[in-house]
């Protein structure tokens, strides 16, 4: 079974947060990295070269494929700023995305331009449930 390509890695989240060339998108980021840190208790550790991720959980599919990813995280693109919030993507997750404000929706993210066009508040309380919600649908086994 072949691992996954996304692994957390000893990089360190500021440097790469400091390499991206947009004022706005590096300012967004240290935002959401200092949000997602308050409101999932977790510390931001990179996976792969370009994804902060906070906290994981561990998979196992009927096909017999498992293995661990994020939880919640975030990746500064180019073209907008990725947002991670896999329990949202299951069909029993009840959150209206719409309250988010001006955003796009792709098959595992939320993109957003930039965190002052966003709903703040419905931002953390999206995080949170989307957080506890893989937390309860994957609880730990330690």
């Amino acid at each position: 079974m072949a691992e996954n390509k996304t692994q957390p890695t000893a990089e360190s989240v500021d440097d790469f947060i400091n390499q991206c060339e947009s004022p706005q998108k590096r300012g967004d980021s240290f935002v959401l990295k200092k949000m997602m840190e308050e409101i999932t208790g977790e510390k931001a550790v990179m996976w792969g070269p370009s994804i902060i991720g906070f906290g994981t959980y561990h998979y196992k599919y009927d096909s017999g494929r498992e293995g661990d990813f994020l939880t919640v995280g975030f990746s500064p693109r180019k073209s907008a700023i990725s947002l991670y919030i896999i329990g949202c993507m299951h069909q029993d997750f009840d959150f209206p995305i719409e309250k988010l404000g001006k955003v796009k929706t792709g098959a595992s993210c939320i993109y957003i331009n930039k965190l002052s066009s966003v709903n703040q508040d419905a931002l953390r309380e999206l995080i949170a449930k989307g957080y506890q919600y893989m937390k309860e649908k994957y609880p730990s086994k330690i």
